[in-house]
């Protein structure tokens, strides 16, 4: 059963796709967004090739786990997710994600690591991963 992430963001989605079997997650190219809003096309690809069970959209808070601006965009993405396509959402905390990956993949190759998709679909990776970790038994 394959689980779809997104780590959204209004000039690139980071994807990733990944199995509760394993608890794994691996990135999938990310998508171009326009002011938030991606090729719906590209989605509409994604959701057959793969067929998720379930789509993890990251939800941007902030440290305090109060909302912002970009918290109510990735709500009204993720309901356009579900609406357009049927499938089933669910929202993941992602504090802190997109730093965490930008140490890691610098770590690992400096800056030519730091791609805009290939961070945004390593952050992905971790919001699927830690929803696999706080809902294992689900």
């Amino acid at each position: 059963m394959s689980i779809l992430g997104f780590d959204y963001g209004t000039k690139s989605i980071g994807v990733a796709v990944g199995t509760a079997l394993t608890g794994t997650a691996s990135p999938l190219p990310a998508l171009k967004a326009n002011d938030g809003v991606p090729q719906w096309a590209q989605v509409e690809k994604l959701i057959q090739e793969w067929q998720p069970a379930l789509c993890v959209v990251g939800l941007p808070l902030n440290m305090d786990g109060t909302e912002q601006p970009l918290t109510a965009r990735a709500r009204k993405f993720a309901n356009r997710l579900h609406g357009r396509f049927g499938v089933q959402i669910f929202l993941q905390d992602e504090r802190l994600t997109t730093v965490s990956v930008r140490e890691e993949l610098f770590a690992r190759g400096g800056f030519r690591e730091l791609q805009k998709g290939r961070v945004d679909s390593a952050a992905a990776c971790v919001i699927l991963e830690d929803y696999f970790a706080h809902h294992a038994a689900l």
